[in-house]
């Protein structure tokens, strides 16, 4: 399929923009100025997000003694669930550099209303202040923190999903390996919204998409020599999840890429490499889509059917007896 009308327009906006030099590239900024231009930008470019019955900030403690900031979306509770709700535990997108808990409220709304569950938004902290592992870390804090304290804000701890899109995918699929190497209970499911995975950026699809298509290539690589202190950790398996060498024995995974996306390829690959281990796979395929077009609820249609989707692959696992079927 040809690339999505409303989304060509739109990258043809941001090119023309980018070349009368009214708006740099992300690559051009700090990583400071970057996420302001980034939080700014999801005002533009998504929708406000559906109603929920509370929002709750909450802090959450790191293994090094610092903190990191959350929101806890409680959706408008159903009638025939009267215990404990069950959870989605989300890591934002932005290459460990960009990216925060406004960014991500419309989309953290949606799949908590859509779905219907709790969504804990967790902002890792980002890079070049914190390099990796420290986003790894964080994460993993996060998911123990439901595990712990999770019940006493009416948690099911036993029914959690994880789940982030691009760099947030790739902490999502890694928690999945730490939980499984560390004997924590595993989560119900991992939603991977075009995860990063390989540790070079060497397929077709990166060479194909490197330009013009929302992530540029020239960014990509702002963003990764930000948040890596050497080439040392390009192949770890936290970073890249297909340097791992065992993928089996993980939750079951829904996968969702984005026909124009550089990442396309690779993401296809890891979930081969998850089908072949064994773990239930589920991929969808947007045609007509870039990458982050989930987030892009003002600009492209198929925004909102992602999120349904999702929604309905969380409801799956978290109410196996309601038997949802994807669109």
């Amino acid at each position: 399929m040809s690339l999505d009308p409303d989304l060509a327009a739109f990258l043809e906006l941001v090119e023309a923009n980018v070349m009368s030099g009214s708006k740099p590239m992300m690559h051009e900024l700090t990583p400071e100025q970057a996420r302001i231009e980034y939080d700014a930008s999801t005002q533009i470019l998504d929708v406000p997000g559906l109603a929920v019955e509370s929002v709750t900030p909450i802090s959450i403690s790191c293994r090094d003694g610092q903190w990191i900031n959350a929101r806890l979306y409680k959706p408008i509770e159903l009638a025939e669930e009267k215990g404990p709700l069950p959870v989605l535990l989300y890591f934002h997108g932005g290459g460990y550099c960009v990216g925060s808990l406004d960014s991500h409220d419309s989309l953290c709304r949606s799949l908590a209303a859509l779905t219907p569950c709790c969504v804990l938004n967790a902002a890792y902290r980002l890079a070049p202040e914190y390099r990796f592992p420290t986003a790894v870390y964080d994460a993993q804090d996060a998911y123990q923190w439901i595990l712990s304290a999770g019940a006493e804000y009416n948690l099911d701890i036993t029914r959690v999903a994880v789940g982030g899109d691009s760099a947030g995918g790739t902490l999502a699929t890694g928690l999945c390996l730490a939980a499984r190497d560390n004997n924590w209970s595993q989560p119900v499911c991992q939603v991977l919204l075009y995860p990063c995975t390989s540790a070079w950026q060497n397929t077709e699809s990166h060479r194909r998409f490197a330009q013009g298509y929302l992530l540029e290539a020239v960014t990509l690589q702002w963003m990764f020599s930000h948040y890596l202190r050497d080439t040392a950790d390009r192949i770890d398996w936290r970073f890249a999840p297909l340097e791992a060498s065992n993928l089996s024995s993980l939750a079951p995974s829904f996968l969702v890429f984005a026909e124009y996306d550089p990442l396309i390829d690779e993401g296809i690959t890891y979930a081969d490499r998850l089908k072949t281990a064994g773990v239930s796979t589920l991929v969808r395929i947007y045609p007509g889509m870039t990458h982050d077009f989930a987030r892009l609820g003002n600009i492209a249609n198929e925004a909102y059917q992602v999120r349904k989707d999702i929604a309905c692959a969380l409801a799956n696992a978290f109410y196996p007896n309601r038997n949802t079927h994807l669109d």
